[in-house]
């Protein structure tokens, strides 16, 4: 009887948080020692091979304690209910999603025609993040979202149809009785938004659904259910217009045959060519394969021993030589010749974006984990994608440089649990409630944000607070619903 109330009600909210905070607190601490073991051995020569037979201690109780707390969501009776709700939620914003695209009346139908000016460089992955920004906007407002100049979107030469379904169905035509700039009013029919948005801007021509922000009607269950909901609620927009049309389809399932892709595999992206010019470091392939190993001495922790796989995307070919010399263990699986498509001359190409398309599908729909840069707008992408496919998948990636964030987010804020008393002019001094625009976690133990009461920029201990989530009241779609009393009933 216990086993059908879980199953119909569900975790409290504080179980599911705590659980998640004890998780991610014990990455914090092991990202704590191991930088401060690192440091200390460069510092004093004499205590190296100490200090590295610590290091290999400290990672052992790492991955068994990690190993612990993961198998908390297996066996406390709540795994089936994870993923009931998952089903639900996803099928209900798909739903709406498909009713706001879809009007019965394109003619009597309000709309979003959504512009993209950018005059500067901005890739394939970067206009996909403005393209769903609109989708957001036009939920938000309940409008049927239509891209406003596709030859500026540059998805292929055939547009984005050529290889993904439609946004909608019915209604493709720009007209409208009455039409204005956003934000205009809910009285105009047709409201034309302009992507991005200049940052110097007035402020009433940002819209305020950009994520990280949540809808108010949904928040709630979406906390509960994912370690980072706005992660899962970014997934759903991205899952619904990667829809891939049935060409697409045979083009990803032909690549799954010709590079032999087998599970379990570790999706390891690599972004290198005009990315270090100005927007992110160089990161060796080390340092990738480093957390790569962790993952598979966890799998054999559990008792596990599979052949060792990485799934390789990359714009740089050459990693695949180097990644089979140095890793003779593992199966490299991926294609040189799409990377050879990545480089800055080629990135525009059709052949291009088909094959960006390739390694997003793969990294998120195929891919047990992954290894990346989030300066990259392809890993973020695939990573959200991953999180819309199962009920919480916000601790299987690994990023060498930045946490995930949106392009165009307004903020990312925590929120101080725990006061901190400074201990050096780099730290800040917290207290209980505090709210914190972040800048980034620098992996160590320690994130960089500005403290929004203090107003000092400055280092702050990761595990002293948490994730603000924000939420607004989006339109809530009161016809659209699930019927979920089969489901109870069946299982009572």
């Amino acid at each position: 009887m216990m086993e059908k109330w879980k199953m119909l009600n569900g975790p409290p909210e504080r179980y599911e948080v705590l659980r998640r905070r004890i998780y991610s607190n014990t990455k914090e601490i092991w990202y704590y020692v191991s930088s401060s073991l690192g440091s200390l051995a460069n510092e004093i020569e004499d205590l190296k091979q100490k200090i590295s037979h610590m290091k290999t201690m400290v990672d052992e109780h790492y991955r068994s304690l990690l190993r612990d707390v993961a198998k908390l969501a297996d066996v406390d009776g709540y795994s089936q209910w994870r993923w009931k709700e998952f089903d639900s939620l996803s099928r209900l914003v798909e739903k709406r999603l498909l009713h706001a695209q879809n009007p019965p009346d394109c003619s009597k139908a309000k709309k979003l025609l959504c512009n993209f000016v950018n005059k500067h460089s901005c890739g394939y992955g970067c206009r996909v993040h403005h393209f769903i920004k609109c989708l957001f906007v036009a939920y938000a407002t309940e409008r049927t979202m239509i891209i406003d100049n596709p030859k500026n979107w540059k998805f292929t030469s055939g547009g984005w149809e050529k290889l993904f379904l439609p946004l909608s169905d019915t209604c493709t035509s720009k007209d409208g009785d009455t039409v204005s700039l956003w934000p205009g009013d809910e009285s105009i029919q047709v409201i034309n938004y302009n992507v991005p948005t200049p940052e110097y801007a007035p402020k009433r021509l940002h819209p305020p659904y950009i994520p990280v922000v949540l809808p108010e009607d949904l928040a709630g269950r979406i906390k509960v259910l994912h370690g980072d909901p706005a992660v899962w609620w970014i997934g759903q927009f991205l899952k619904y217009i990667f829809r891939p049309q049935p060409s697409t389809t045979i083009l990803f399932n032909e690549f799954a045959k010709r590079a032999h892709f087998q599970k379990p595999i570790v999706g390891l992206h690599i972004r290198r060519t005009d990315k270090l010019i100005s927007e992110a470091s160089l990161h060796k392939l080390e340092e990738y394969m480093y957390h790569v190993e962790e993952y598979y001495k966890l799998k054999e922790l559990n008792g596990e021993y599979d052949t060792k796989r990485i799934y390789l995307a990359t714009d740089e070919p050459t990693l695949f030589d180097e990644a089979r010399q140095k890793y003779p263990e593992y199966d490299v699986i991926g294609d040189p010749e799409i990377s050879k498509t990545g480089s800055v001359r080629k990135r525009e190409l059709d052949d291009s974006i088909i094959n960006i398309n390739i390694d997003i599908y793969f990294l998120a729909y195929h891919c047990d984990y992954l290894v990346c840069t989030f300066s990259s707008n392809v890993c973020r992408l695939a990573y959200a994608i991953m999180n819309s496919l199962q009920p919480d998948a916000s601790a299987k990636f690994t990023s060498l440089d930045d946490t995930f964030y949106f392009s165009g987010q307004v903020h990312r804020l925590n929120v101080a649990l725990i006061t901190h008393k400074a201990d050096n002019p780099d730290e800040m001094d917290l207290e209980v409630g505090d709210e914190i625009e972040v800048a980034g976690n620098h992996w160590d133990g320690y994130s960089k944000g500005t403290n929004l009461r203090t107003k000092k920029t400055l280092l702050y201990p990761t595990f002293k607070v948490t994730t603000k989530i924000e939420v607004l009241p989006f339109a809530s779609y009161p016809n659209i619903t699930l019927n979920t009393e089969t489901w109870k009933e069946e299982n009572l």
